[in-house]
């Protein structure tokens, strides 16, 4: 409409663009897209390593992206209140909740693989890229 309008006064058929008051609607947001539960299982099995197993079913689980876990810290980690402690865009901190699977899976490749995974592991985090 706005423009309909426009483009006579632009052209100079009109003296004033009627439609400057209009105000334009503003644009939906779109509906993030998410996985079914069989693209789920497929990248569950897609999984060749312990290691892999643990981490994507920690980033399922708590929804952080592969720099919050990158940055995670060994003593962020509750493990009986299943919480974490990650620090995320613009340097924020957030605590975020991770199922039971996530739980044993990362004690037992921290705990059990620590040699295989030994080039990995940072000083004071859980991995280095």
């Amino acid at each position: 409409m706005k423009s309909f309008f426009r483009w006579p006064h632009e052209e100079g058929h009109v003296s004033k663009n009627l439609a400057t008051k209009i105000k334009e609607p503003k644009a939906g947001k779109r509906i993030p897209k998410f996985l079914t539960e069989i693209e789920i299982e497929h990248l569950r099995e897609a999984c060749s390593s312990p290691l892999e197993k643990a981490l994507f079913e920690f980033m399922f689980s708590t929804g952080c992206r592969i720099g919050e876990i990158v940055t995670l810290q060994r003593s962020g980690i509750n493990w009986s209140n299943r919480t974490a402690i990650v620090r995320g865009k613009g340097d924020k901190e957030r605590e975020v909740y991770f199922n039971i699977a996530a739980k044993f899976g990362l004690n037992d490749t921290l705990n059990n693989a620590r040699i295989a995974i030994q080039p990995f592991l940072s000083p004071n985090g859980i991995l280095i890229e």
